[in-house]
């Protein structure tokens, strides 16, 4: 009989709607129960792609003598970590605090007044290789709560108000970072940086694309060639590496091991947009068109695999899936990766006489070319990377260069036809209102930095409209003036959070900047003043992460991180600084004022950039000022086309980019920026306008013109 989880809408919920525990919900009817019976509180955290969720759902949650435990000595209470993300991160403050690390699945044991007193991530059912098996854990703390129960009592108690005190001893508000302590930080990177493989420090490798952005933006400020150069090497070796699918687009969750060469499956929305917007930084700031490549071939899998019919985006795949030689095989077990390696016998069918050329290329090898295996589950199978160039390729095969790329050119579609025919992984097809946000700024930066005549650049403006107006008609409460938080089978629900707010205010200033509506440019600065108003620390800077109005969240933290997602400190800041250059006036200071003082409350070293590298990109771009571009005329006029073509060529970040069509389009648009109003067409020419801090050059009508004063702005030369 399913569970009271099969009545909520949470992927993750859903695949424990069948277990033999006895879950409930996060909310008031499990508190209550656990007050009534007088028992500690099991609290699992995770979420439907968890790889080491669905390991410890079959070893414990599916047993039928561990789940009887759970439902006569405990209140068992299930979160799905990614709509919940305020209970997530208390409890995971605790478990980091008191075992120094932490991760998914999460587990922790809360007294009935929701205080944490023991917690961890993965328990085996029994102990094995060095931890502590799940069956003991339950039994010891079932008996402390017998004999001990004020001792549990008084941790818990001294526990949160440790946490509390740590929160307020981050109040603290320093010097705006200056040019030495930024410059300080890149060589906190060149520290750990993998000369040999790309990425920082060792295995396991992950996305932090935050640290690219500040190395891109560091480089852009100071010419400084080797912060480049770290990001173009990692780039490179993610793209090239088994953590980049190489038949169905997109990246896959994080590198195993130092190489790139063996990832975790899993593959994340957030991932997806914020790896585009690095490879598409990358692309600009090296003028090397096979970043832009990567980043155009990821927003392809966006829009044909994690896209909603109405236009929004689903949140994530799943590592695990049926192999393909097991699908008829009852109860055939899930394994990470089914869908996407390869035996050497498979290729050789497909490409017959051809498979020498698919085989050097791609690292195939008749035992398997996974250089870490850790379960046994690649045996004989290959992970797709990039092993050999095209001259390598050629000669290893015997063929010429124009033969091998003509068998090249044919893989990825055979493979990609020979792929549908397997099991997929489970997709999780709620829509946040947060990770939306990112995607729809990734898409509508793709826009805005190729040429207006791209018809790819046409497609990603259109795929970011699209999703926008999902988030304004299904997660929009427009009586309450609030976000919601996630989307699913028609039903919108939870008050969205501060990260909710500034990533979708990131996502609709890309989006106006990229196809001037001024509906996303009303509509982010209603979502800003909210999100200041709900989330905002008038006393000592920044934001919060929670509105601190719901009492089963013990703690209203401040996230100070940029992690696998940016917090969402570090995106309001970089929001801040565009709707500063859009503004003018007293509301520029405001935003000025506010961003500056969320900076100094964080980035007070060098070692900052290592823990908000976007926090710290946006204190570069504050320090460098970063300039305003208008172009004054129709969009489909060819003179137009060149004065933009001429500004994409230029790497500007944090820039505010226009383009004004004169009329009906530049009075709508001045009624709310009043300084675009006495921007002309100079003879009635398409006419660019460079400015910095609302001073402006001279207009130009000519491209070689723009492009001399385009590289006086970025001023300076590759050391």
């Amino acid at each position: 009989m399913p569970n009271r989880l099969a009545q909520e809408p949470s992927p993750y919920l859903l695949q424990h709607a069948h277990n033999p525990v006895d879950w409930y919900p996060w909310g008031d009817e499990a508190f209550a129960r656990a007050v009534e019976k007088d028992r500690p509180i099991f609290l699992s955290i995770g979420y439907s792609t968890c790889h080491w969720c669905h390991v410890m759902e079959h070893e414990s949650f599916e047993h039928a003598e561990i789940a009887e435990r759970l439902n006569t000595q405990f209140v068992p209470i299930k979160v799905d970590r990614e709509e919940r993300p305020d209970v997530d991160r208390v409890y995971m403050a605790f478990v980091q605090a008191t075992t120094g690390s932490g991760g998914w699945p999460m587990s922790v044991w809360l007294t009935p007044d929701l205080k944490p007193f023991y917690g961890g991530t993965y328990f085996p059912p029994s102990a094995r290789g060095g931890r502590p098996g799940f069956v003991e854990i339950l039994g010891e703390i079932s008996g402390r709560w017998r004999e001990s129960r004020a001792e549990l009592v008084q941790s818990a108690d001294g526990v949160i108000e440790r946490l509390r005190a740590a929160q307020a001893g981050t109040r603290g508000e320093g010097e705006m970072p200056s040019d030495a302590t930024l410059t300080a930080g890149v060589r906190e990177y060149g520290q750990t940086f993998d000369r040999h493989h790309g990425g920082f420090g060792g295995a396991p490798k992950f996305p932090r694309p935050g640290e690219l952005l500040f190395l891109l933006r560091e480089h852009a400020r100071t010419g400084d060639i080797e912060a480049r150069q770290m990001v173009l090497d990692t780039l490179r070796a993610m793209a090239t590496g088994g953590m980049r699918d190489h038949v169905g687009g997109g990246f896959h969750r994080y590198s195993v091991d130092a190489g790139w060469r063996v990832p975790h499956f899993e593959k994340m929305l957030y991932d997806q947009a914020q790896l585009v917007l690095a490879f598409l930084e990358a692309a600009q700031a090296a003028g090397d068109p096979t970043f832009r490549a990567v980043a155009d071939d990821t927003l392809s899998y966006v829009r044909r695999d994690l896209s909603h019919a109405e236009g929004g985006f689903f949140s994530a795949e799943d590592a695990d899936s049926i192999p393909p030689d097991q699908v008829d095989v009852p109860g055939a077990t899930k394994t990470e990766g089914a869908f996407y390696i390869w035996s050497q016998s498979e290729i050789e069918q497909l490409f017959g006489a051809d498979a020498d050329v698919v085989r050097f290329r791609y690292g195939i090898e008749p035992g398997g070319n996974a250089p870490q295996d850790p379960h046994n589950e690649f045996t004989h199978k290959n992970l797709l990377y990039v092993a050999h160039g095209l001259d390598d390729v050629a000669r290893l095969s015997g063929r010429s260069v124009d033969d091998v790329t003509a068998v090249l050119d044919g893989v990825r579609a055979r493979l990609f036809e020979a792929r549908c025919g397997r099991p997929r992984p489970h997709l999780d097809d709620k829509v946040l209102a947060g990770w939306n946000g990112l995607m729809i700024a990734a898409f509508a930066r793709a826009a805005r930095v190729a040429p207006l005549d791209d018809e790819a650049a046409t497609t990603s403006l259109d795929t970011a409209v699209r999703a926008a107006q999902f988030l304004r008609s299904r997660l929009w409460d427009p009586e309450r003036g609030r976000l919601r938080r996630r989307f699913r089978d028609g039903r919108s629900e939870i008050d969205g959070y501060c990260e909710d707010y500034a990533f979708v205010v990131w996502g609709l200033l890309e989006l106006f900047q990229a196809g001037g509506d001024p509906t996303w440019l009303d509509w982010a600065r209603q979502l800003q003043a909210t999100q200041n108003a709900l989330f905002g620390d008038d006393e000592a800077g920044g934001w919060f992460s929670t509105t601190g109005d719901d009492p089963t969240v013990l703690l209203r933290l401040k996230e100070d991180y940029d992690g696998a997602e940016p917090s969402s400190g570090s995106v309001a800041v970089g929001n801040l600084l565009t709707l500063g250059h859009l503004s003018g006036g007293d509301e520029a200071a405001d935003h000025g004022a506010r961003a500056a003082r969320a900076i100094r409350r964080v980035v007070t070293s060098p070692q900052a950039a290592r823990v908000v590298p976007l926090m710290a990109a946006a204190a570069s771009t504050f320090l460098s000022g970063a300039p305003q571009v208008v172009i004054v005329g129709a969009r489909a006029a060819a003179a137009t086309m060149a004065l933009q073509r001429v500004l994409v060529q230029h790497y500007l970040p944090g820039a505010l980019t226009l383009i004004v069509e004169p009329g009906v389009h530049q009075n709508a648009l001045a009624s709310r920026l009043p300084w675009l109003g006495a921007m002309a067409a100079v003879d009635g020419e398409p006419t660019a306008y460079l400015c910095r801090d609302f001073a402006c050059q001279a207009p130009v009508t000519d491209p070689d013109a723009f492009r001399a004063q385009l590289e006086t702005v970025v001023g300076h030369t590759d050391r």
